[in-house]
């Protein structure tokens, strides 16, 4: 049995894109994820968390209860649960605003759906697990289709083989009869991508546009956004501000964040300029 408020908040969400920039604000309930391990793992600091992401502007949450930076160490489905179920389903009974989950576990996902999230966020898009695509259909979430690697490759030329791993994942999705209305893809900065492959991913977003899908990007607070070998400190909110704006410009409609206030800000200006 889903949330019956599932279908409503996703089609809300599907239906501000192309209206206006849309945010995720970022929950991370994890103990090691690279910005904010371990701030937000107790229930609690979550839901405030959670309640402050939505106070300060954000069109959805993608809530993860795994870190998927490199070199994290994987946890099973029941870590998973166990991280999301004290919490999740009094959250989105509790705030009137759609939810995404970040995982690569079909059986995470179906919970999630469960306990009223309206997303999947699959850093895999639908190939890691051989459940998640009939998972994505039969719960009636959206889902973002995230371009993913085992390993970086340094020779590739990084576009074609996003529309490759694309390709694959649409066919997938197609198979399991999920709505390509409710698709997006995820060019998946800072995955398995060498520096150079992460900024021309970004600069090649418009080559991604005849799949007919929006685009989410997700750049906040990583290290590529620094000059080589800089300080964490460096990693600074104006440099993933500058980042995602180049991405609205070519093309992304989606925007994954940790801080959603500020880019909301900066895509007022942004917008009075576009239009």
């Amino acid at each position: 049995m889903f949330a019956p408020f599932l279908a409503e908040r996703r089609d809300r969400l599907l239906n501000l894109i192309g209206e206006k920039p849309v945010i995720m604000g970022i929950l991370n309930v994890t103990p090691d994820s690279f910005s904010d391990g371990g701030r937000f793992l107790a229930p609690e600091a979550a839901v405030e968390q959670a309640k402050k992401l939505a106070a300060d502007g954000a069109d959805i949450i993608d809530v993860g209860a795994q870190s998927t930076r490199p070199g994290h160490t994987p946890v099973t489905a029941e870590e998973e649960l166990a991280r999301l179920e004290p919490f999740l389903g009094e959250l989105t009974q509790s705030l009137d605003i759609p939810f995404s989950i970040d995982t690569s576990k079909a059986v995470v996902a179906r919970r999630a759906a469960q306990l009223g999230v309206s997303m999947v966020n699959d850093v895999w898009g639908l190939q890691k697990d051989p459940a998640m695509a009939e998972t994505v259909a039969e719960t009636g979430v959206a889902a973002v289709i995230m371009h993913n690697r085992n390993s970086t490759d340094p020779n590739l030329e990084i576009i074609s083989d996003m529309r490759q791993f694309f390709d694959r994942s649409l066919e997938l999705a197609e198979a399991a009869a999920i709505p390509r209305a409710r698709l997006m893809l995820d060019p998946g900065i800072g995955f398995s991508k060498t520096r150079a492959q992460n900024y021309a991913a970004l600069a090649g977003l418009p080559a991604l546009s005849d799949y007919g899908l929006p685009i989410l990007v997700g750049v906040s607070r990583k290290s590529l956004l620094a000059e080589s070998g800089a300080a964490p400190d460096e990693f600074t909110l104006v440099r993933t501000i500058a980042a995602n704006l180049a991405a609205a410009r070519n093309g992304a409609a989606l925007f994954r964040v940790h801080d959603p206030a500020a880019h909301i800000a900066a895509f007022k200006v942004y917008d009075v300029i576009a239009r």
